[in-house]
């Protein structure tokens, strides 16, 4: 197996298995010896075979060139985009036949549709996000001081213990609704219990008896492109 070994200041060791062709990437202090980064590789082999075997064969969509007849989701829907050449500012609209109209000028680069898409995702999610969290802060008890939203390669969500801070995948927006419910109770309860420990166990199965049939439905779901 080959491994790509990089070179940093750094303290300590991390290691990546990246899509879309999983290749291993180990980050190591300046120091660190050939041996020892080998040796460190050997004790992770388990790590990496699950990892990989997990993810490969997932469905991961092809990069979005943002021309009509593209299939792009919205809350687990699946819409055909049908562009529209609009001389005026750009907007979006949902339709109930599933067609997703993306009025926009002829001028406008990939670049700049994908950033009109994104900041109109992340101000769905966003709504979204306050509506959820409220609903199971209010269920569970447990109130967090913050919540982000950011674009995430490898995870769904991230928790700040200390600072009571959550942060979501924006991707989320595309998921079934009952998916990010989940999420938001998961991060919650990580205010409480930092691990999966028998404990964060009681208090899934008692205010989500079905989280890990969500849980499980989520990591099932479609990937987006991702190039890195």
């Amino acid at each position: 197996m080959e491994i790509l070994v990089l070179r940093k200041d750094i303290k300590n060791f991390h290691l990546n298995v990246l899509p879309p062709d999983w290749e291993v990437r180990i980050s190591v202090p300046f120091w660190t010896s050939d041996e020892t980064v080998r040796n460190f590789a050997v004790t992770r082999m388990p790590r990496i075979k699950r990892h990989s075997t997990k993810y490969k064969w997932k469905p991961r969509q092809t990069k979005r060139e943002y021309v009509s007849g593209e299939s792009h989701y919205f809350k687990w829907n699946r819409y055909l985009l049908d562009v529209v050449q609009h001389n005026a500012p750009a907007k979006i609209e949902i339709k109930w036949n599933k067609k997703l109209y993306f009025y926009v000028s002829p001028n406008h680069t990939v670049t700049e549709k994908e950033a009109f898409m994104t900041k109109r995702y992340r101000k769905e999610l966003k709504k979204e996000l306050t509506e959820l969290v409220a609903k199971w802060e209010d269920i569970t008890g447990i109130k967090c001081n913050k919540r982000w939203i950011r674009k995430m390669k490898t995870m769904w969500w991230s928790c700040n213990q200390a600072d009571k801070a959550l942060w979501f995948n924006l991707e989320l927006i595309k998921k079934p609704i009952e998916c990010v419910e989940y999420v938001v109770l998961h991060e919650l309860v990580h205010i409480m219990e930092r691990t999966h420990n028998e404990n964060f166990v009681a208090y899934m199965e008692k205010f989500m008896p079905k989280w890990r049939m969500y849980k499980d439905q989520l990591n099932d779901e479609i990937l987006a492109f991702e190039k890195w």
